[in-house]
């Protein structure tokens, strides 16, 4: 009886985490994967589930395995001046500068957007965008628990709706044969698979998010370490499997659901995809119920990021108040959502690509460290390489610097996208070595 006990105790509070975490990202882009991955759609969605879920479950574990936060870990295994510079950046991205602008744009590309005429598009983001954030702004200034229990309540009903647009949308497209794979994809399905599960922004947010994850477990109650780490396990196998099966479904609605050229230009038709599946599988009369829940979803979860992030600053820089800190992300996220949903995508892929190799990096530090001791200076060298070759890797790429580019795709695994791996486990290995070495703190239960 106790074991059920606890198991019910895990997956009520995995299926609790996967409403937060759910958002536009987790929606639009395992469609747009599945119509440009084309026939090498197995290795590319087995990319995008390891890094897109593997990746942020095993972030959030190890997370609510320390009560203190990753702020603390940081702060003790490489410097508080670096945890704090990460953490910065890694809350804007999560915060105004991609998440909070992407979810408006989501929910009206989504819902609104094939309401109206071409004509009136481009107006109609602005005036919704208008009365989004002025919303978003106005609750953010008092969030009350009501905002947070529609998110619980609406977001899962929402994920339940996609699940039943997936299964009658297999049975209706699945015998249609995918379409060519764009070039990315023959190059190498599972690395580009693995960078596009960066776009969910999950494996970032689970640095932020397993602070709520801890807070929720601790409301429960539990009578020892061994009941609480056991739920914790419960609560990421839940999360893992509720995402993975909500990716594979969308993924293969977009393997195999006709989309026109046009839709295939801008890199994102997952838009096209979920809208034009919904109507032709439920009626045009569906779009209206698609826009509604789909608005609300983005609404509560940006209503969390303006709220989160302007929190994190005001603690960590109190000098500004948190309703400056509240009014000025609620704008750029306005200013941001303006530009479209495909110029947000394209200019954040470079700071992901910076930033999941040292979130991933600090996972494994961690993970290291709560079975040895490791050296302090070792685990610093090991972040500054992965820092080094996650920038070269942007340069190389995106701003086509040639020799860095040619050295990055030296190194092994350059093809899988995971070019910082191996100096990675190096580094760890090296901090086995290394003097003044650390042993992690003993969680015990409060």
């Amino acid at each position: 009886m106790k074991e059920i006990y606890m198991a019910k105790k895990g997956a009520l509070t995995g299926l609790l985490l996967f409403g937060i975490f759910f958002g536009a990202g987790n929606l639009i882009f395992p469609p747009s994967l599945g119509a440009l991955s084309g026939e090498h759609f197995l290795p590319a969605i087995a990319g995008f589930v390891f890094s897109g879920v593997g990746i942020a479950v095993l972030t959030l574990i190890i997370g609510t395995l320390n009560p203190k936060g990753y702020i603390y870990e940081i702060s003790t295994k490489i410097a508080p001046w670096f945890a704090t510079l990460y953490l910065s950046v890694l809350y804007l991205s999560i915060g105004p500068f991609f998440a909070i602008p992407r979810t408006a744009t989501t929910a009206y590309e989504v819902g609104i957007s094939p309401l109206l005429s071409d004509a009136n598009k481009g107006l109609g983001l602005i005036v919704f965008t208008v009365l989004y954030f002025a919303a978003a702004y106005l609750i953010s200034l008092n969030p009350s628990k009501i905002l947070d229990r529609i998110g619980r309540i609406l977001t899962p009903v929402f994920a339940i709706l996609i699940v039943i647009l997936v299964v009658l949308g297999a049975f209706k497209y699945g015998g249609t044969s995918p379409q060519a794979a764009s070039a990315a994809y023959q190059a190498s399905a599972f690395g580009t698979g693995f960078l596009e599960g960066y776009n969910t922004l999950d494996a970032l947010a689970s640095v932020a998010f397993s602070v709520i994850a801890v807070q929720t477990l601790k409301q429960l109650g539990f009578s020892s370490k061994k009941e609480y780490i056991s739920t914790i396990w419960v609560v990421g196998i839940v999360v893992a499997l509720a995402f993975s099966a909500l990716y594979i479904g969308l993924g293969f609605l977009g393997n195999h659901f006709p989309v026109p050229a046009e839709a295939m230009k801008g890199g994102t038709p997952g838009v096209y995809i979920l809208s034009q599946a919904t109507q032709e599988i439920f009626g045009s009369t569906a779009q209206l119920f698609l826009a509604a829940m789909v608005t609300v979803t983005c609404f509560t979860t940006t209503v969390g990021l303006i709220v989160s992030t302007a929190e994190f600053f005001n603690e960590r820089f109190p000098q500004i108040s948190y309703k400056v800190y509240a009014t000025a992300f609620t704008l750029i996220g306005f200013a941001i959502a303006n530009l479209g949903l495909d110029a947000i995508i394209k200019y954040s892929i470079p700071v992901l690509v910076i930033l999941y190799p040292i979130t991933i990096a600090i996972v494994m530090i961690v993970i290291v460290n709560k079975f040895v001791a490791l050296s302090k200076p070792g685990m610093q060298l090991t972040i500054a390489v992965v820092t080094a070759i996650a920038i070269a890797s942007v340069l190389g790429s995106s701003f086509k610097v040639e020799f860095l580019a040619n050295l990055v795709n030296a190194l092994p695994f350059a093809k899988a996208s995971l070019p910082w791996l191996v100096p990675a486990v190096v580094g760890i290995l090296l901090s086995l070595v290394l003097p003044n070495k650390q042993e992690s703190d003993v969680f015990e239960m409060e």
